[in-house]
């Protein structure tokens, strides 16, 4: 069988996680996928979607044994992009996003278990693979971690913001592994996720549109493309103008 790029992804079910998945899949790449659910059939079907897990990434053990899973079909094999995009902003019993005042201080545990610690966890446990494969690692923030935003809520802000930090710190552990380690922070992206009560934001967009899922997923691409091979380090911003503000 011929090389093939292989990538490694997490959050694969929807959203922008399913159309990066598309997008590598297009160009050829093998695929290993996780998420807290099964992949639609559709997607099953696709050739070089390789292998998924079912796994709940905040639970520290069911993401440890993620990694054990796919480093056994893995093998000897190099792995040419981790992608770290699974999420989540939860809401309280009455509907509000996770705060400061708002909701159970405990759940901030969950949201940094999942938004934060699991992207340590996987790089630091496809570390051996990504250097084999001198490959990239793209962690998913969020133009929220930079700038209040009005639905995000303070436990998945600040959880962003700390990866956009980490995202620094890993790029130069990882370049002793000839590993480069970048981030792509979205803005108002359409996807399930979002209601009507974002239509206002787009006001506040230069280019007065919401994003697609395809165009993040396009920069995570490029990204782990030997285009980028000298960017390291770097937070690309897919907002359609809105983080200028």
């Amino acid at each position: 069988m011929p090389h093939r790029n292989t990538l490694i992804l997490t959050g694969a079910s929807r959203g922008i996680g399913h159309a990066t998945v598309k997008r590598f899949s297009d160009a050829g790449w093998r695929i290993f996928t996780c998420s807290r659910e099964d992949v639609p059939a559709d997607c099953r079907r696709d050739p070089n979607w390789a292998h998924h897990v079912a796994a709940d990434l905040a639970d520290p053990v069911s993401r440890r044994r993620f990694v054990e899973e796919v480093n056994r079909h893995l093998g000897d094999s190099a792995v040419h992009a981790l992608v770290n995009n699974a999420g989540i902003s939860p809401k309280t019993s009455y509907k509000e996003r996770l705060g400061v005042l708002h909701g159970e201080v405990e759940d901030w545990h969950g949201v940094f278990e999942l938004n934060f610690y699991a992207p340590i966890e996987l790089a630091r446990g496809f570390a051996s693979a990504l250097a084999k494969g001198k490959g990239a690692i793209v962690n998913i923030t969020s133009i929220a971690g930079h700038a209040v935003h009005p639905f995000a809520g303070s436990a998945y802000s600040t959880s962003k913001a700390a990866l956009s930090a980490l995202t620094r710190e890993m790029a130069v552990e990882f370049a002793a592994l000839g590993v480069r380690v970048n981030a792509v922070a979205p803005g108002e992206i359409e996807t399930e996720m979002v209601g009507a009560e974002y239509e206002p934001l787009i006001t506040r967009i230069p280019m007065h549109r919401m994003g697609t899922t395809a165009e993040v997923a396009g920069v995570v691409y490029q990204l782990c493309s030997p285009d980028f091979a000298y960017v390291t380090g770097s937070e690309i911003f897919v907002t359609g103008g809105q983080h200028l503000y």
